[in-house]
């Protein structure tokens, strides 16, 4: 068997240690193999975000530990974090965060900029992600010129572009329509198909249920861990 890409064994999470403390995470364990499509599902407060955090080496455990791609990240630096999630991970919000004063290509390749990429590699690169996420003839559209749909799939494109191997997509349409929704789910399905591992942060049972496998958080425990209905049906199609 591979050695899974992520892995989080024993982790807890504990905010004001004392007598008021907070459990966020509570013995939470858990595997994610290379291209899986995983929805982690919870109500607020259940420690789903908390649980993002961790995942995304914004956030360090208690106790516990968390192995990224072979590495224990749970005792690095800040600045070993920060160097782990520019090339291993591809953020995207439920708020889009765009620069308004930016078109959809320079937007996209703001993240390529800060790690030194130059200018022409940096134009194919977002070209390239511009074009993955059907966006393309928007491409000169600053984000005040397009719709929710159009700005999360430009914010799609930034997470993309520097071709991450992970993309955590954090409420990812909670600001839009179902339509738009539909759309943004179509992107990042399509994107697990490609080969990325996805994980999807969510509240809605029916957004879950697109990924190919479902965790479900609650008081800070996992408490359900299971292969989405219709899986297999999207992977043959």
């Amino acid at each position: 068997m591979p050695e899974p890409l992520i892995a989080l064994r024993d982790v807890y999470k504990i905010y004001a240690p004392g007598e008021n403390e907070v459990h966020a995470l509570d013995g939470v364990s858990i595997e994610i193999n290379r291209g899986e499509f995983v929805a982690v599902i919870g109500q607020s407060g259940s420690g789903k975000s908390t649980l993002m955090n961790m995942l995304g080496c914004l956030d360090m455990p208690s106790s516990g530990s968390y192995h990224l791609d072979g590495q224990v990240v749970s005792s690095l630096s800040d600045e070993a974090l920060s160097q782990i999630r520019n090339r291993e991970i591809g953020f995207v919000f439920q708020g889009f965060n765009l620069i308004s004063s930016m078109n959809a290509v320079e937007n996209v390749e703001l993240p390529l900029l800060y790690r030194g990429i130059p200018l022409k590699q940096r134009r194919l690169l977002a070209l390239e992600a511009l074009g993955k996420v059907g966006l393309l003839e928007r491409q000169h559209h600053r984000p005040s010129q397009m719709s929710g749909g159009q700005q999360q799939r430009a914010a799609i494109a930034r997470a993309i572009a520097a071709k991450p191997p992970i993309i955590l997509a954090d409420e990812p349409t909670g600001n839009l329509d179902s339509h738009s929704g539909r759309d943004v789910m179509q992107v990042l399905t399509g994107l697990w198909k490609d080969g990325k591992t996805v994980i999807l942060i969510t509240h809605d049972d029916e957004i879950a249920s697109q990924a190919a496998r479902v965790v479900r958080v609650q008081d800070g425990k996992v408490v359900e861990d299971y292969t989405a209905v219709n899986a297999a049906l999207r992977v043959s199609s």
